[in-house]
Formats: C-alpha cells, sequence, structure tokens
C-alpha cells in the first residue's frame, strides 16, 4: 500500500497565577500509527506523567507552573494513501448481538442527546434500511442542516441546539449526527483528532484540531464525518468517548490564561519539507 507523511501536533502556551494541575490530550493514539518520529516539549521544564481513561484514552498530566510557560507535542507518522474505508452493505448490528463494548455508545450523554432527539430521528429516518447507506443519509442530512461556521459556538452548546439552530463547529456537527444515531440504536462514538488537507482544496481558516466520528456496524467501527460529508484521507485519532466532553483537548483545575493555541497537520515530503499548506499558514511553533 502507498503511504504518505504527515507533521501533526499543537502547542499551547499560558499564563498561569498560579501552579495549575493540568490534564491534556493533543497526543494521539500511536499504538495504531506508523510514527516516524515523536516527542514532548515543555518549558520552563515539567514533569509529565501518562494517565489512561476510561475509553483507554492515553494523556498527560503535570503541573503548569505560575507565569507563562509552553507545551507541545509533535511528531511525523506515516498514513495510508487511500480516503477512509468504507462497506455500503455493512449492516446494523441487532442490540442483542452487539459486543458489550460498543454498549455504551447507545446512550444519550451530555452533549448527544438522543433521547431528545429520538422523535426527529425515526421520523426522518426510520423508513431507510438499516446499515451504512442510513449511516450516510444522516450524515448527509446533518451536512447540510448544520451549517458549518468556524468559532459560532460555546463548550455549553450541544446536538439539540445544532440541530434547533441550524449552525456549530465541527463538534456540534459531530455530536448531532452522533445523537441521531444512537437514537436509531446504532453505536457512535465521538473521535478528537487531527485531519490534513490531503488532495483536498485548502480551507482558508488556520489549521485547528478536528471532530469527527466512527459508528459500529457490521463487525468493526467505521469512520464517518460529519464536517466534510466525504471520505478523507489522514484522520488521525487522538482520544474516542461518548461526546466532546470524554475527549477534552486540555482540562485545568485553576484559571490560566490561553495566549496563543497552534495546531499543525499537514504533509510533509521525505526531506521533511511542508506540502500543500494552507494561504498564509506557519507550521513552525514559536519555539522552534
Amino acid at each position: 500500500m502507498n503511504t504518505r507523511l504527515l507533521a501533526i501536533g499543537a502547542s499551547f502556551r499560558h499564563v498561569a497565577p498560579m501552579p495549575t494541575p493540568t490534564h491534556v490530550m493533543i497526543e494521539p493514539d500511536l499504538r495504531g500509527l506508523d510514527v516516524v518520529e515523536a516527542g514532548w516539549r515543555t518549558s520552563p521544564d515539567m514533569e509529565l506523567r501518562d494517565y489512561t481513561d476510561l475509553y483507554g484514552n492515553v494523556g498527560k498530566r503535570f503541573i503548569m507552573p505560575a507565569g507563562e510557560s509552553v507545551y507541545s507535542w509533535k511528531g511525523v507518522v506515516r498514513v495510508p494513501d487511500a480516503v477512509d474505508e468504507a462497506d455500503f452493505d455493512a449492516p446494523q448490528v441487532p442490540i442483542d448481538e452487539l459486543p458489550d463494548e460498543t454498549l455504551p455508545f447507545l446512550l444519550p450523554s451530555r452533549y448527544c442527546q438522543s433521547d431528545v432527539l429520538s422523535r426527529d430521528a425515526w421520523s426522518l429516518f426510520g423508513g431507510l434500511e438499516p446499515g451504512y447507506r442510513r449511516v450516510e443519509a444522516i450524515c448527509d442530512y446533518v451536512y447540510h442542516r448544520v451549517e458549518y461556521r468556524t468559532g459560532s459556538t460555546m463548550s455549553w452548546y450541544t446536538a439539540v441546539d445544532a440541530f434547533n439552530n441550524g449552525y456549530g463547529i465541527c463538534r456540534d456537527l459531530a455530536h448531532t449526527f452522533i445523537a441521531l444515531c444512537r437514537a436509531l440504536n446504532i453505536p457512535a462514538r465521538y473521535i478528537s483528532g487531527y485531519l490534513p488537507d490531503m488532495d483536498v482544496p485548502p480551507l482558508p481558516t488556520e489549521m485547528d484540531f478536528h471532530a469527527f466520528t466512527e459508528v459500529y456496524l457490521g463487525d468493526r467501527w467505521w469512520t464517518i464525518d460529519p464536517r466534510h460529508n466525504a471520505r478523507r484521507k489522514g484522520h488521525i485519532v487522538i482520544s474516542r468517548g461518548r461526546d466532546a466532553a470524554d475527549c477534552a483537548l486540555a482540562t485545568y483545575f485553576g484559571s490560566p490564561w490561553l495566549k496563543r493555541m497552534l495546531v499543525t497537520s499537514h504533509e510533509v515530503d521525505a526531506d521533511g519539507n511542508a506540502v500543500g499548506l494552507r494561504t498564509g499558514y506557519d507550521p513552525q511553533f514559536p519555539d522552534d
């Protein structure tokens, strides 16, 4: 299989009034990746400790010092030169035959109120043949109903808000899609990750983290991206959970000021040179 190289990572610069316990999940799940190089960097030095959450996601714990500080993770990974896999004939699995580990992803959660949207879900999609093509129809519906607006929503905004108001950011499209799937007894989970502009026109906005989803059909999970309504190249998972509450990029037990966040996710050639960058985008972190 042909492969391509991606440079991915993120850098956070904060100013904290006092030492602040911090949990972060910005490093991708390396267990399924072909990693060329990867590493953390902090300034000043901070002791980073691994932790694993209820869903098997691995994050870092540390004490952010008082004053200005930076933490970052960067890596280069090799990914298949192929769009997300699909099986248009994958069936929906009866609930009593689902693997135990999929059951939490059938239930309502903080941002994915599938119980509230149940009547709408069945009215819109209940007449369609269960399986992959119904999931595609749900994704297409969410993509056209919920307009993507950069920076338009806050942390309290839920799937019901996005469904009713008709706009949101990528996480809101993911939440709406997940809620509708769960209402139809399709296990669906939220993914926080990276997505480069591979073989698509680069967006005019600054690079950011990306929210997408996975649904369980047949005998496996399938990647679905309601924000783009298309199978894409280069989806990289950081964490999986019921919704964004389980996949927070950073949790601060205090009130540090986020001075700057930079995210990079772009193709590089064999010599490490950037390929296909967004206009005006500098892939170098300020501490490089």
